[in-house]
């Protein structure tokens, strides 16, 4: 069994899963308050049971909902033993759009930028970088037809056509990733530079 944790995001998510197959989750739409949430969340999953690994959401997303999971899930790791991998959420709204061709992914990245990146499929892969762009950018480098994301109606609407498909990641979804996909090192994926600059 894998525990799969999912804060990246407005959504705080966890699920339970045995290869391709949901034993169970949680997911509620937070917006903030991760770190009160989540280890609550774990522990009615879990509810005594004890995963054989971990896979936590590296991002993008929020500094710090990223930052919460990963922590959580690096203590987690230490506490039981068990290995730690790292999916990225641009890739579980992917897996979850399902078939149907080339798939791009949009998600509101602050400072009124969209992180954006395309899928392919069969196998499921990404096709360009991970990029932070003004929606008028992003419209005319993305070319797939299908645009998934909290960002999506900014980007068709930006480019005037196209099918928006309104989602944030869910933990369960990972599941659907393939091998290569959910198997990054759990280190964050911040998608563009920081707010806070140090001090020279």
């Amino acid at each position: 069994m894998i525990l799969i944790i999912e804060t990246a995001t407005p959504s705080c998510s966890v699920a339970l899963a045995d290869g391709a197959e949901l034993i169970d989750e949680r997911h509620e739409i937070v917006g903030r308050g991760h770190a009160e949430r989540l280890v609550p969340m774990v522990e009615a999953l879990l509810a005594g049971r004890r995963p054989d690994g971990i896979l936590v959401d590296c991002g993008p997303g929020s500094f710090t909902g990223i930052r919460v999971g990963l922590a959580a899930a690096q203590g987690l790791r230490i506490g039981w033993g068990v290995p730690l991998a790292g999916f990225s959420s641009m890739a579980a709204i992917a897996a979850a759009a399902g078939e149907g061709g080339e798939i791009a992914v949009a998600l509101e990245g602050g400072h009124g930028q969209l992180f954006v990146q395309s899928f392919g499929e069969v196998p499921m892969r990404p096709l360009d970088a991970l990029r932070s762009l003004p929606p008028a950018e992003a419209a005319a480098a993305i070319k797939a037809a299908r645009v998934a994301g909290s960002g999506a109606a900014a980007l068709v609407a930006a480019r005037g056509h196209g099918e928006a498909i309104d989602a944030l990641p869910r933990a369960a979804d990972a599941r659907l990733l393939p091998l290569a996909l959910r198997s990054l090192a759990p280190r964050p994926v911040y998608g563009r530079e920081p707010d806070a600059k140090p001090m020279r």
